[in-house]
């Protein structure tokens, strides 16, 4: 992981099997603001990094080669942020709502995670 401009992580997730298990992506940072703002283009990948086509993967259409996010991070009140996501650049509702779906369930997760640990 190498959390700096220009900077490249790679990042294993593991999805269902009907979704293929194990899925690799690189972020390639591009604007990293601290406490406010990251910014990072997404690609498909192998457990080398080695990008992948989505297409090439079996996903669905309109899923773009480069997924550009917009992280933005804003204090809500005494020791709450609010964290905003945005994904660029799916060209078909459905690879949208497949790609919102994932994410919510990640995002669901790590407040799961946040929430014990402020309860330990």
């Amino acid at each position: 992981m190498d959390f700096s401009e220009g900077g490249i992580s790679l990042v294993c997730m593991r999805a269902p099997k009907e979704f293929g298990g194990l899925m690799y992506n690189t972020w390639t940072y591009k604007k990293i603001v601290p406490m406010n703002q990251i910014e990072f283009i997404l690609n498909f990948a192998d457990q080398n990094g080695k990008t992948l086509n989505p297409a090439d993967l079996g996903m669905e259409l309109g899923i773009p080669k480069d997924v550009r996010h917009d992280i933005r991070f804003s204090s809500v009140s005494n020791n709450r942020t609010e964290m905003t996501v945005t994904e660029y650049g799916y060209t078909l509702d459905q690879a949208h709502d497949l790609s919102k779906s994932g994410l919510e369930e990640c995002l669901d997760k790590m407040a799961l995670l946040f929430t014990r640990g402020a309860n330990s």
